[in-house]
């Protein structure tokens, strides 16, 4: 079932309406190329398209528990409607004709729309890394006080993995939009290549290289994954905004709103519901991963055992990948940093972060690397252990002003220059 929180857009996209529409959509165009090449009376397609039919899924689904037959039972309410013309529809086909070329329509059109949900995303990352592109914050690495970035550049990254997942998914989209109608097992018995492309063409798709009775299911398997990849790239951003907000840290925060509330029992808390919701959203668009690849072996020239699964990955992904981009979208936007605890922070570590800089120097006035590495750890173990500043330690350490003087052990701990290249880095990754 899909979820509560889904985009109108995919609830309509999936529906029981838009399936059969689209169904009927592939068939016309099929029925239109047939008529060109003199295997259908001219005419049949625009004389089926000028009753406007409205079709039933109700009356669908109850003929479907005659026929044990989704695409018969379609076909027949079909000639119900249209009459006459209708028993041309479907000549030389095959259900999976129907079937794959139609999921190929609407799997492009719910990447089409996750596209621009992620361009939304994009450009919010993109404003707000540039907003911050000079707000000094500590980097972290195994969750520990590392070197110096800026929010701006933590914010970058992000943006940078997004773009490259939402190329994956425009890839993944050429991939996928593939159709087929060469009939029961691939071979065109009673149609032709030309009449396939023709078709295929007119409703935005090429056909598939060596068909047997389905498209090849490795191209949906890489959509997928290429879904599962953005996903985890909200995944990692939402972590990082989830970590942020920890009263302990307090750098930045998602918006609470006027009225909002935090706990049913605890009325200070502000959490991070939105972050939090994100990375449990995450895991069931990744989940799809492991099945998509599944269905890539099917036994022979088809099975059925990929139509069931594709029935609920198909909606469920998109629909729930659709949700997060909007979502990650507001938690960008609506982000709020602040400057003063970011430099908080910054100060907690005392200068250690420096630590490079003050043994590269070292280095560079003759010093082996390791004996360079082992006197600035020296200074930076008694200063972790609370003996005294870094600076201060190293300053009055005859074995490191014996090569570096004050001036030298200042231009160490220049935060300016340790950052000179954040704003490059921002840039980049906008203008990748």
């Amino acid at each position: 079932m899909i979820p509560r929180y889904t985009p109108r857009e995919f609830l309509e996209l999936w529906s029981d309406d838009t399936r059969y529409q689209t169904w009927l959509t592939v068939e016309l165009a099929a029925t239109e190329a047939m008529e060109k090449a003199g295997l259908v009376p001219a005419g049949t397609a625009s004389a089926i398209r000028a009753q406007s039919l409205t079709l039933s899924a109700a009356r669908i689904d109850e003929i479907e528990r005659t026929t044990r037959h989704d695409v018969i039972a379609f076909l027949t309410h079909v000639e119900e409607l249209a009459g006459e013309p209708a028993r041309w529809l479907h000549r030389g086909l095959t259900s999976s004709d129907v079937l794959d070329t139609s999921l190929a329509l609407l799997l492009t059109r719910a990447t089409d729309a996750i596209s621009q949900r992620a361009e939304a995303l994009i450009a919010a990352l993109a404003a707000r890394a540039k907003e911050h592109a000079k707000t000094p914050m500590i980097g972290r690495s195994h969750g520990i006080h590392a070197e110096p970035v800026t929010f701006g550049v933590a914010l970058a990254g992000h943006l940078a993995e997004v773009k490259r997942a939402a190329q994956r998914v425009k890839a993944a989209r050429a991939e996928v939009a593939v159709g087929k109608l060469a009939g029961a097992v691939g071979t065109y018995a009673h149609l032709t290549p030309q009449l396939e492309a023709e078709a295929l063409s007119a409703l935005g798709l090429t056909p598939e290289t060596v068909a047997t009775q389905v498209v090849a299911r490795d191209r949906h398997a890489a959509l997928f994954s290429a879904f599962a990849l953005l996903a985890a790239a909200i995944e990692r951003l939402a972590t990082n905004v989830r970590h942020w907000q920890r009263t302990e840290v307090a750098e930045a925060e998602e918006r609470f709103s006027q009225g909002q509330k935090g706990s049913s029992a605890m009325p200070h808390k502000r959490n991070p519901v939105l972050s939090e919701n994100l990375c449990g959203l995450a895991r069931v668009v990744r989940a799809a991963v492991t099945p998509a690849l599944e269905n890539i072996a099917l036994w022979h020239e088809r099975d059925i055992s990929h139509s069931s699964v594709e029935r609920m990955l198909a909606p469920d992904v998109t629909a729930t990948l659709g949700f997060m981009l909007e979502r990650a979208t507001q938690v960008v936007e609506g982000l709020v940093v602040y400057p003063e605890a970011l430099a908080r922070n910054l100060a907690k570590s005392g200068g250690l972060y420096f630590s490079e800089g003050v043994m590269l120097e070292l280095v560079g006035a003759g010093l082996p690397r390791q004996r360079a590495y082992e006197l600035v750890q020296r200074s930076a173990m008694r200063a972790w252990s609370g003996e005294g500043e870094f600076r201060v330690l190293l300053g009055a350490d005859p074995d490191v002003t014996a090569h570096l003087g004050p001036e030298v052990l200042d231009r160490c701990f220049d935060l300016s220059h340790t950052l000179r290249h954040a704003e490059l880095l921002v840039q980049r990754a906008i203008e990748a």
